[in-house]
């Protein structure tokens, strides 16, 4: 159900980019949203009840995101101000369960203090790359990267879990898988075709020739001004003589 959720969670991303900050998907990318989509509905269908726990992880990780994005803040400052927030009250749980005896943090060894310590960090990490990525990638784009997280998810049950995949489940990753290919081919096509048209712009602007700026010259005096400073000179002297 946590894999699903990350299914449902791009296209709730894709929807809220769309819908409140008027993005806008190419073509293809509305092609693989709606492939994605057919993949949640299989995956749904095949655990044969509304997966209620999908939907909460997608909602509210997809509001998470949107929250990043109007906030406009920094990788490592949008992570202090958010640890800022929940210190107290996950202080608070820690306090309650060390009162309880439910915490295990120093009952474990030094290999398990250790691991519980290394949390914090593999946390962090992602948190801060997610921050950054947020202010400086569109919604949509970043709702659909997204697809990533529960193909690694799929992988490690796979191979390190030995869960079980019925026929469903394995349709609803073939169409995952699909939707990631349309979007990385289409990825790289419109980054290869905006690599060219800068090209194409960069050669137009070295061919241009440079503008020259204009010579600028004395304004010529009129025939009743230069009269005037003519005649003016010997009355000057004339006076100069009176005088």
């Amino acid at each position: 159900e946590a894999s699903l959720g990350y299914f449902i969670n791009p296209l709730v991303t894709i929807a809220m980019g769309v819908i409140l900050l008027s993005e806008r998907l190419r073509p293809v990318q509305w092609v693989a949203v709606a492939t994605g989509l057919a993949a949640v509905l299989v995956l749904a269908i095949g655990y044969g009840r509304p997966p209620w726990i999908s939907l909460v992880l997608a909602f509210s990780f997809a509001t998470y995101g949107l929250v990043k994005k109007k906030v406009n803040m920094g990788g490592l400052e949008s992570l202090a101000a958010e640890t800022a927030v929940l210190f107290l009250p996950a202080l608070g749980f820690l306090l309650w369960l060390t009162a309880t005896g439910a915490s295990t943090f120093t009952a474990g060894g030094t290999g398990h203090w250790a691991l519980l310590a290394a949390t914090g960090i593999v946390t962090a990490v992602p948190l801060i790359c997610f921050g950054a990525a947020a202010i400086r990638v569109p919604l949509s784009t970043l709702g659909l990267l997204q697809y990533l997280a529960p193909v690694f998810q799929f992988t490690l049950g796979i191979v390190y879990f030995h869960e079980e995949m019925p026929p469903e489940r394995w349709a609803g990753f073939a169409l995952v898988w699909l939707a990631l290919t349309l979007l990385t081919w289409d990825a790289l096509r419109n980054a290869r075709r905006n690599r060219i048209l800068a090209a194409k712009l960069l050669a137009t602007a070295a061919a241009a020739p440079a503008p020259t700026a204009p010579a600028q010259t004395a304004p010529a005096q009129t025939a009743p001004e230069t009269a005037a400073s003519e005649t003016a000179i010997p009355e000057t002297a004339t006076q100069q003589k009176i005088t």
